[in-house]
């Protein structure tokens, strides 16, 4: 699914326009791409978890040379399901 499927499902199931649900989905994922640039979470209940992990500074191998080299830490965002997503997921297949 793309986000322009997922515009066209929010526009019918809230009964607004292509356009309007264009704009309520962008608002969402705004909303959350700015809490997680704060370093905040966003628990959707019954969905799942949105957060910032810290990765640790670490040794690796430049994939050409194969020389050692260090690669700094990074901040990543990262997703942990809710329990009724699990079970939707699980349940389907």
């Amino acid at each position: 699914m793309r986000k322009q499927d997922l515009t066209r499902i929010v526009a019918a199931e809230a009964t607004l326009t292509e356009a309007q649900a264009s704009a309520a989905v962008n608002a969402v994922f705004s909303a959350v791409q700015g809490a997680l640039a704060n370093g905040d979470e966003v628990a959707i209940s019954g969905f799942g978890t949105f957060r910032v992990t810290e990765r640790a500074a670490r040794q690796g191998r430049h994939p050409r040379t194969g020389d050692a080299m260090m690669i700094s830490r990074r901040r990543s965002p990262a997703f942990r399901p809710g329990t009724q997503l699990k079970r939707a997921v699980g349940d389907s297949g």
